[in-house]
């Protein structure tokens, strides 16, 4: 590609996108353009006949390969929005997704008003999850854990953009340390988690741009509620009286999650929807 303007290579990327296969080749060259010029779509859109230099011109080219191989658009452009709010992700941490946006919004329902909250966000992946409800809840302190050696540089680097005050903790959520777990009795008001829930059935019809996602962060054993199983009678103690466990599902798990937190002694267990009316949230309280 040789004195492109960003007209042109729009739309040539938008053309080798959709020869690809891609399901969204117009947004896609546009997020593209964006990335390899730094301009926002307002400032492209102004001046469209402006000439990409040689080296956009070869970042251009770069992206479009790999994103003919499946690399996921979230990884290429190096950050994703998430709640209103961007976030550093990159190969080897699970990316944002807007279903998740209805757990942030369930626990700002639960907490409006409070002044305080203690959170304890596990699998925490990009920390999505933790800041999006520290923006936007008043008084949010806590930490936040995660297993990956690779994810928890993406966590530590949010948190240090968007909320500060919480403390990323490299650990197996599944086997916590000793004095972090004794430290926390009685402590957190919500316990938020989006673990890995995907079964051995899902695992093997992913879509080729998820199989690039971490599998440590997808898969949840082979009907996807391992981490459920686990997590619930675990991190139990750790839970203020009356405070909430918050977990995302997967679509048909719901009934299953809800019946775990009711054996394990919580109370007014329930689902929310996302968006697409699949129940995607499940909570209880701990009983007072």
């Amino acid at each position: 590609m040789v004195n492109q303007t960003i007209r042109q290579a729009r739309w040539l990327t938008w053309q080798t996108l959709e020869a690809e296969g891609i399901h969204s080749p117009g947004f896609e060259s546009a997020v593209f353009l964006e990335t390899v010029t730094g301009l926002s779509h307002d400032a492209l859109l102004r001046d469209p006949d402006a000439l990409l230099t040689p080296e956009q011109l070869e970042q251009l080219t770069h992206l479009l390969h790999q994103r003919s191989e499946g690399v996921p658009l979230q990884y290429l452009c190096g950050t994703w929005d998430f709640y209103g709010l961007t976030f550093s992700v990159g190969e080897g941490v699970l990316i944002p997704r807007q279903d998740t946006e209805t757990l942030v919004e369930t626990v700002r329902g639960l907490r409006q008003g409070t002044g305080r909250t203690r959170l304890l966000d596990l699998c925490s992946g990009t920390g999505c999850i933790p800041c999006a409800i520290a923006a936007h809840l008043p008084g949010v302190t806590g930490a936040c854990v995660e297993k990956s050696e690779r994810a928890i540089g993406y966590l530590q680097k949010n948190l240090a953009q968007h909320a500060p005050q919480l403390e990323a903790i490299l650990g197996d959520v599944c086997a916590p340390d000793d004095a972090f777990y004794r430290a926390s009795a009685d402590s957190y008001d919500v316990i938020t988690c989006n673990p890995p829930y995907l079964s051995k059935e899902d695992m093997a019809h992913l879509q080729r741009e998820v199989r690039f996602e971490p599998e440590m962060a997808l898969y949840g054993g082979t009907d996807g509620m391992d981490f459920y199983r686990r997590l619930v009678p675990l991190w139990k103690p750790v839970l203020s009286r009356a405070g909430a466990m918050v977990f995302e599902v997967g679509a048909g798990q719901a009934a299953h999650v809800c019946r775990i937190l009711e054996e394990n002694g919580l109370t007014g267990c329930r689902s929310v929807a996302d968006d697409t009316r699949t129940a995607r949230i499940v909570l209880g309280q701990h009983s007072t």
